[in-house]
């Protein structure tokens, strides 16, 4: 079920487009992502560099810069332990090549998804002090590793934190106090003395702060790591961090350099997918490139994918970017049959009521419950677990939907994991043997206060247009709003009641319908729509001949020919 609202902000859209040169549309849809405010406007058009925050706010970015100037000028050996997701490898990769360029000695830990689970742990401090370390790095992940930290102080190492997640948390007397491991320095924009103005950064943006503060200690220039910005554009987008302020122009400046990009391994990845010579979006990182990186992590091991881009061999590159691309495709399928086998769970246990799904898939990969659980929760908007037995237990992912903060949920029951984590949209856990798991469903609906207007999907608008206004002109101003993402979604416009000309069906999988449109006032124009034909076929119903739709406008380029044409996103027939 959905509810569809048009936003109705005011605001003096045509001043406002003149004063920037842009369509009054663009500024109403501008007005309707809360920016406001002459300067908030000319940040969010042609927002630069230098309007990125002092990295030094961040509180302790002082303290790690100090330790990791005196671990490069003395030779100290560097240890970097990521996450194995794109943000966590992408983060990886920023701190090794910038210590690597500084003189630092420098390797790196990825932990393997199956056998180490997210994140430090104390094997690794153990391996760390055999092989030499002195002082161990983290990125994206840490800001819960208690355990893990304190035993590599207790052997002498150094600890430097570099984390975005949720800062742990116990209640003393009703009240938050946080809990930070013991680490020599904790760099999150999350703690609550943390004086950094965005909060939003993903781990790699924490990262790259980071490494700027320690260029800047160390006499260099911003310049010199803006290499790194379109590995940055790719964590940022990927790992589905607010499209807002310093995010947004962390993404729009790496995608302008990402098609001039010397890292080997890079090019390759953009070439196994034909995008070498194409202009990459924030679509291509989130859905191409992204899946790619991830693959790796998930089916075999995220050191694959930073070593490609430590690669200088370009047939070595390809190779590898060929595997990526080819494991990819294998987690396409793995996943299209767990949601399948979720779905099947959901209908034959009668889960469909419970305000929390919690399905759990003892022979699903534990790599792709994540995913699993996005599919579900975007089917059925509900907050969505999706557990399966791992080696050590029952591993699993959650993804959440508005109006339900994950990580503040599972820590209203923690005892029943044995570890967690996570933010308001996902999180993951781990439960001890599969007796926890109905009590997991139990508990967690039982202290969900979820109301039944939570789980219609709501569907906001932008602008009800009609077809008859959309110009190309128009919709080339419409790239000034990109990159599209999290809160900055691409636009939404409405039409009431088209008439349906014509119905085509393209694909494989005949999941491509194509439809001839005409408006009240005689403008003809093309629909598409990505859905199978069954469940079109199924809305339609029968003697239906109109179509009232939200869309957003497109340009459809072939054989050299451009036209109009809308891409079709929610609809009912009448």
């Amino acid at each position: 079920m959905e509810k569809w609202f048009i936003s109705k902000k005011k605001a003096d859209f045509v001043r406002i487009g003149e004063k920037f040169g842009i369509d009054p549309v663009i500024a109403r849809l501008i007005r309707n992502r809360d920016i406001t405010g002459e300067e908030e406007i000319r940040r969010y058009l042609s927002g630069t560099l230098s309007d990125i925050s002092d990295p030094f706010m961040m509180k302790d970015a002082e303290e790690a810069c100090r330790l990791l100037h005196q671990a490069v000028r003395g030779g100290t050996k560097i240890r970097i332990i990521s996450d194995y997701d794109v943000d966590g490898v992408i983060s990886n990769y920023i701190l090794w090549k910038s210590l690597s360029d500084l003189g630092g000695i420098v390797d790196f830990t990825i932990p393997d998804r199956i056998q180490d689970g997210y994140g430090m742990n104390s094997e690794m401090a153990v391996n760390a002090k055999e092989d030499g370390v002195g002082l161990i790095i983290t990125c994206d992940n840490g800001i819960a590793a208690f355990d893990p930290v304190k035993k590599a102080k207790d052997l002498g190492m150094e600890v430097i934190v570099t984390d975005h997640h949720e800062v742990p948390y116990q209640m003393e007397e009703g009240k938050k106090r946080e809990r930070l491991p013991l680490a020599d320095a904790v760099v999150n924009p999350k703690q609550e003395s943390c004086a950094y103005p965005y909060k939003q950064l993903c781990g790699a943006g924490v990262a790259f702060q980071l490494m700027r503060a320690l260029y800047q200690m160390e006499g260099r220039e911003d310049k010199d790591l803006e290499p790194l910005l379109c590995f940055l554009a790719i964590a940022t987008v990927c790992d589905v961090v607010d499209l807002t302020e310093e995010n947004r122009i962390f993404v729009r400046e790496g995608l302008k350099r990402i098609d001039i990009t010397e890292n080997t391994g890079l090019r390759a990845l953009l070439r196994a997918h034909n995008l070498e010579e194409a202009p990459v979006n924030s679509y291509h990182l989130g859905f191409v490139i992204g899946p790619c990186i991830n693959a790796s992590g998930r089916l075999e091991s995220a050191e694959k994918v930073l070593r490609l881009f430590l690669e200088k061999d370009m047939v070595t590159a390809e190779e590898t970017a060929q595997e990526l691309k080819e494991l990819n495709d294998q987690r396409k399928g793995m996943t299209n049959e767990g949601v399948k086998e979720a779905l099947d769970q959901i209908e034959q246990n009668g889960y469909g009521e419970d305000k929390v799904l919690v399905i759990y898939l003892p022979d699903c990969h534990e790599s792709i419950a994540g995913i699993i659980a996005g599919r579900i929760k975007d089917k059925v908007h509900r907050p969505v677990f999706v557990l399966t037995k791992g080696r050590e237990g029952i591993k699993g992912s959650g993804r959440s939907i508005e109006n339900y903060h994950m990580f503040e949920a599972m820590n209203g029951v923690r005892d029943v994991f044995s570890r967690f984590g996570g933010h308001a949209m996902a999180a993951g856990c781990s439960l001890s043997d599969e007796s926890k798991v109905e009590e997991f469903r139990r508990r967690i609906n039982g202290c969900c206060d979820l109301k039944e207007d939570d789980f219609i999907k709501k569907v906001s608008i932008d602008v009800d247009m009609p077809i008859d206004y959309i110009s190309a002109e128009l919709v080339r101003q419409m790239a000034v709003l990109e990159p599209f993402g999290k809160e900055n979604k691409r636009p939404l416009f409405a039409h009431r009641k088209l008439f349906i000309e014509r119905i085509q069906v393209f694909g494989d999988n005949r999941n491509v319908i194509r439809l001839s449109l005409l408006s009240d006032r005689g403008t003809r124009m093309t629909g598409m729509i990505f859905e199978e034909e069954d469940i079109f076929r199924e809305k339609m119903g029968e003697g239906k001949q109109y179509i009232t739709c939200t869309y957003y406008p497109d340009i459809n380029v072939y054989r050299g020919n451009e036209s109009l044409q809308i891409r079709i996103q929610h609809y009912f027939f009448t």
